[in-house]
């Protein structure tokens, strides 16, 4: 009787009643890019993607472009959850939650990966990222979500494909050269990324219950860094940059800084502390909370460590930007060089902010 009942169901076609029953059947599980797009007008992008994005004359004929927002929507969804350009075009005709997120019925076109790649290009080529993540952090503030209480100023690695370079090649990358044997195989040379660097994670381990010390691990890793700032109010991304793994985070604390942010006061760990961002800080009427470092060869004073824990527990709230866009949106560069890898870490940060916002409004909505 089943298989009978499975046979006939799957000779006939799907009819509208069946997938308007089954995506009432997804928004009762809950449906997150529902929620987004209940609440996100992405209208207020079309602007900039359009300026970005300029369409050709059509006046030859030719088959009609994609229009800008769902083409931008694409991005979100890839921004969302780490999709190469081949898996989200797949996942946009398999998936209704998609299909519904972009508007598009079981029988119309999808933009396939070639077209999401050369509509990313165009963002890329134009610098429109900073412009579309502006666009949104004024409809924040116009919802009522104002930086205020202060930042939280931090970075995280984001991990790269791995260069396999040897001693040479990685000279005359930080050189600024570029190695003859990339120069005769062109095919070579399109494959390395020269931006993203090499860096060392050390872990902090954690002293035995007698008090004996543990050795603290090195990480290797390779790729890039997400610098932000984020307000100690809401917890969303005011400011953002981006650059190679190895850069140093203290080197950056002014690039992240948010210049609107209603309190003055600066929270970030010790590897933005030094004598120039403190004099930066007080030059701007900002107030430091940056962790102080521990003396060389001295165990830490009292009061600092002290100082330290009460800063801890406003500044560990950036951690927990940093655990959802590597843990639930799966941060990861698929790209070459720090152009693209800019454009990526920024969408990921935009489409942080969607879901941050969708998860604060429910907070807010009376029950």
């Amino acid at each position: 009787m089943y298989r009978k009942r499975s046979a006939n169901i799957a000779g006939r076609a799907p009819g509208f009643f069946d997938v308007d029953e089954r995506l009432a059947a997804l928004s009762a599980k809950g449906d997150d890019l529902e929620r987004v797009k209940a609440l996100v007008d992405f209208e207020i992008f079309r602007p900039v993607l359009e300026t970005a994005v300029p369409r050709a004359n059509r006046s030859k004929g030719g088959r009609p472009p994609f229009d800008h927002v769902l083409m931008f929507k694409v991005l979100i969804l890839q921004a969302m959850h780490s999709l190469s350009d081949e898996r989200c075009e797949y996942l946009i005709k398999d998936r209704l939650s998609f299909m519904r997120f972009l508007g598009l019925g079981l029988a119309d076109p999808v933009p396939d990966a070639n077209t999401i790649w050369t509509f990313r290009e165009a963002l890329k080529k134009a610098g429109a990222v900073d412009g579309l993540f502006q666009r949104f952090d004024d409809a924040l503030r116009c919802a009522g979500f104002l930086a205020m209480s202060g930042q939280i100023v931090d970075a995280t690695i984001v991990a790269a494909p791995k260069q396999r370079n040897t001693d040479d090649e990685k000279r005359a990358i930080r050189d600024g050269r570029i190695p003859q044997k990339w120069k005769d195989k062109p095919a070579r040379l399109a494959q390395k990324d020269r931006d993203a660097r090499w860096t060392v994670k050390y872990t902090k381990a954690t002293p035995r219950e007698d008090g004996t010390p543990q050795i603290d691990l090195a990480i290797p890793a390779f790729g890039y860094k997400n610098h932000v700032s984020i307000d100690r109010a809401h917890g969303l991304i005011r400011k953002w940059t981006t650059m190679h793994a190895a850069a140093h985070d203290g080197a950056r604390l002014e690039d992240a800084l948010d210049q609107d942010d209603t309190a003055s006061d600066v929270w970030a760990d010790t590897a933005y502390r030094s004598a120039k961002n403190e004099e930066m800080l007080a030059r701007r009427g900002l107030v430091s909370r940056i962790h102080r470092k521990k003396p060389t060869g001295r165990p830490m004073p009292d009061r600092a460590r002290i100082a330290n824990a009460r800063k801890s527990k406003v500044r560990s709230a950036v951690e927990h930007v940093f655990a959802h866009q590597k843990g639930l949106m799966g941060l990861y560069v698929r790209t070459i060089g720090i152009a693209r890898a800019r454009v990526k870490i920024g969408l990921t940060n935009l489409a942080y902010n969607m879901r941050r916002f969708v998860w604060l409004s429910g907070r807010m909505a009376p029950t």
